[in-house]
């Protein structure tokens, strides 16, 4: 493969396998519809594709300009949320594109922006707003029921000792600040100054991902990506998070004519009794010990992968009801 420009700001984790995966041709159109700091759609343009790119984020949108003038007209770069990729693209007059690549939770970008509030890391003001408006992640937690963050916490941040943190956390409202809410979970879990994994972890991603209805939202723009993608057409998804993992393994599963398992997040998917919408999905690709040495951030990637049939996509009802 030819070796293509990296941006020094933004490292794409498993770059060279989401072009495997999207087997670019020059002149087709693909969408990043996780534009971020611009990594993937860097290299998508430099396979030669026109690439549209989206973004809930107004800083990665102010930040991207730049690109997109150098980019000179083969880059489209859109605000909005991804699960709307399709209408948003509707409102342009696009209805098939040739390749779509999602790559899911927060940016790099974002987590080193202390003032952004989505790092434990950092101390700044307790936001985690990927969009920049609606509830910030203080608001949530100096309201919500005790019972209502301990089930956040243990769903979608795997935190089994849940009701602890939920209950240290409202005996400590109000809270303001990422660090004030990292040094409650700290006390709350008995976290030993130095010890080398931080428990804040798993409630901070917990947090962020119910704020920004990450799962809803990857839900969607995987519908939304199906009814887009034309015969032949790629989908590529990276995810950090076995919940968010597991929803792409069961829509792909489910959409290639297999029986997808459910989640304790959502059901199992009732079987239709229709065309395979994807064929049989790529086995899974994770990143290999230089790329994980090189970028810390790859040691949790996963890469799915798959070819879009030419049977008709499933109605919004259906796609609902999954």
């Amino acid at each position: 493969m030819t070796d293509l420009p990296r941006d020094p700001r933004h490292d794409p984790v498993l770059r060279d396998e989401v072009l495997a995966a999207l087997a670019i041709a020059p002149g087709e159109r693909h969408i990043d519809a996780t534009f971020g700091a611009g990594g993937y759609t860097r290299a998508m343009l430099a396979a030669g594709a026109d690439v549209i790119a989206c973004d809930r984020d107004p800083d990665a949108i102010a930040g991207g300009q730049a690109l997109v003038e150098e980019a000179g007209g083969k880059l489209t770069l859109i605000r909005g949320r991804f699960g709307e990729i399709d209408r948003l693209l509707a409102e342009r007059g696009i209805d098939a594109v040739d390749g779509i690549t999602f790559d899911i939770g927060v940016s790099s970008m974002q987590l080193d922006q202390g003032e952004r509030g989505f790092s434990f890391q950092k101390d700044g003001p307790l936001d985690m707003r990927m969009a920049q408006e609606g509830e910030s992640a203080a608001d949530w937690l100096n309201s919500a029921d005790e019972h209502v963050i301990a089930d956040v916490l243990f769903h979608y941040g795997d935190e089994r000792q849940s009701r602890r943190v939920a209950r240290a956390i409202v005996a400590a409202r109000p809270l303001t600040r990422t660090g004030e809410l990292a040094t409650v979970i700290r006390k709350a879990l008995r976290h030993p100054p130095g010890a080398p994994k931080d428990p804040s972890t798993k409630s901070f991603q917990a947090i962020r991902i119910y704020i920004n209805s990450e799962l809803d939202e990857l839900m969607a723009g995987l519908n939304a990506a199906e009814r887009l993608l034309r015969p032949g057409g790629r989908l590529a998804v990276v995810s950090f998070h076995s919940t968010e993992d597991r929803i792409v393994k069961n829509f792909l599963r489910e959409r290639s004519g297999g029986d997808a398992a459910g989640s304790r997040h959502r059901p199992a998917p009732t079987p239709l009794a229709r065309a395979a919408t994807f064929e049989t999905p790529a086995r899974k690709v994770r990143p290999g010990k230089a790329e994980e040495a090189r970028n810390p951030r790859a040691r949790s990637a996963t890469l799915r992968s798959a070819v879009r049939t030419a049977a008709p996509a499933h109605s919004m009802k259906e796609a609902m009801s999954c």
